[in-house]
């Protein structure tokens, strides 16, 4: 947990170690990071009760969290080791939250156990979808 940066949405600064995590993947895969990364801040700027995210590094990982209040859970995006052109966003697996994806959204998504959606950067990403799973963990503290 280093680097860590508060950030105002929609229009986020992008600290400067995240930036050259997120500038050492492949093309393809670093293009879709970066959408879902631009995702995560349009969804906050439209949930009611998320303020404040924090871009920071994770186990060198670009991660989100909620911060004043801390309404959410850490969010964090990776290309999947060894799996060239498929990332991943990653919740806490401690919460509910990829159990309630798999429940809603089973014949979309595609998951890693109990901490991760999967995707590929050939396929486009669901968004209306995604932004649902993202508000679940922008205020996964807010309903517990």
């Amino acid at each position: 947990m280093t680097n860590r940066k508060t950030l105002t949405h929609p229009s986020p600064k992008s600290d400067p170690s995240v930036k050259a995590i997120f500038d050492a993947y492949p093309a393809p895969v670093r293009k879709r990071l970066l959408n879902l990364r631009k995702l995560i801040f349009a969804t906050a700027a439209e949930t009611s009760g998320v303020g404040e995210i924090v871009e920071t590094l994770k186990w060198n990982q670009p991660a989100y969290l909620t911060q004043k209040p801390k309404s959410g859970t850490t969010i964090r995006l990776d290309a999947l080791k060894g799996d060239a052109g498929t990332y991943a966003l990653y919740v806490p697996c401690s919460t509910t939250l990829v159990a309630t994806y798999k429940e809603l959204y089973s014949d979309v998504l595609r998951f890693e156990g109990n901490r991760a959606v999967v995707f590929s950067a050939r396929d486009e990403v669901p968004k209306d979808v995604v932004r649902h799973c993202l508000a679940l963990a922008l205020t996964y503290h807010l309903r517990k």
